[in-house]
């Protein structure tokens, strides 16, 4: 009698689980999102409140405190300053909320993954999807808010804004399923991962613009710079949905649509890659570990 190849216990064949498990990635989703807003008056609407707060703070202080904001008083500031920050921050506020939870997803799924066995990583991909069902209310904000000021994008702006989604959802799952997997073993993953996340809103150009950069710090830093896949994305959002309510005459930076988007891409592909492969070698102890 012939039988199949034996498997290692507790592993499974990868993402390729997450497409044979749909069903269940969605009721992770679902249970995901009820279980966070429970006994919450506020619920759903949450998703508006803190990035709706995060962008009058960091409007005030920095679009009109330091000027940031081109004004009769300041021409040299970047135009339209509160659509440029707020198409940063719905993008920014997606990769933090997707790389945090799915960094703690395994260990708080702790108590289902001893009881019983399914698919270890559809945790933190669950955990991105909630994050995209966040940032699904942040972007209709800020569409209405660009077509209030006369938006009016090109299919090729739109097709850049597609590929930074992508490459900040490549990127987190990544990242994701990399540090919840060395998160079970060493707790210090967390903190390494909130650090990380503090960094991120200051390390792209969310909050000022490309070519301060550039100007500051030559064209050899820039270039390191850009190889960051968070200051592709943001620059693409920029390109897509603050560009397009301007007079036009801002600049974009060099390559961004002919190389630097293909490098983010790439980037962020073999981080998802790499993040699996640590993912796969790890997860056969989990339950043990938690």
């Amino acid at each position: 009698m012939s039988t199949g190849a034996l498997e290692t216990p507790g592993r499974g064949a990868g993402l390729a689980d997450i497409f044979r498990s749909r069903f269940l990635l969605k009721l992770l989703v679902s249970k995901e999102l009820k279980v966070r807003y429970r006994g919450s008056v506020l619920g759903l609407l949450w998703s508006y409140v803190k990035p709706g707060v995060q962008f009058v703070v960091f409007y005030i202080a920095l679009g009109i405190f330091l000027n940031l904001e081109q004004s009769d008083r300041n021409p040299s500031g970047l135009p339209n300053y509160a659509i440029y920050l707020f198409s940063g921050i719905v993008l920014i506020n997606f990769f933090t909320e997707a790389l945090g939870n799915a960094s703690r997803s395994i260990v708080g799924n702790g108590g289902l993954i001893k009881k019983i066995y399914l698919p270890r990583q559809l945790f933190p991909v669950a955990s991105v999807w909630v994050s995209a069902v966040h940032f699904v209310p942040q972007m209709i904000i800020l569409l209405v808010a660009c077509l209030f000021n006369g938006w009016r994008p090109s299919l090729l702006q739109l097709a850049a804004a597609v590929a930074g989604f992508i490459i900040v959802a490549l990127l987190a799952t990544g990242l994701g399923l990399l540090f919840g997997a060395v998160n079970v073993y060493f707790r210090d993953a967390e903190n390494l991962v909130d650090m990380l996340l503090m960094i991120a809103t200051w390390a792209s150009p969310v909050l000022y613009s490309w070519d301060m950069v550039q100007e500051k710090l030559g064209e050899t830093f820039f270039t390191l710079y850009q190889l960051n896949p968070i200051t592709v994305a943001v620059e693409t959002f920029h390109f897509a949905f603050w560009l397009p309510t301007t007079d036009g005459a801002e600049a974009i930076p060099p390559n961004l649509l002919s190389l630097w988007i293909p490098v983010a891409l790439a980037i962020s592909a073999a981080v998802l890659l790499i993040g699996q492969l640590v993912f796969r070698r790890l997860e056969g102890r989990f339950a043990q570990e938690l």
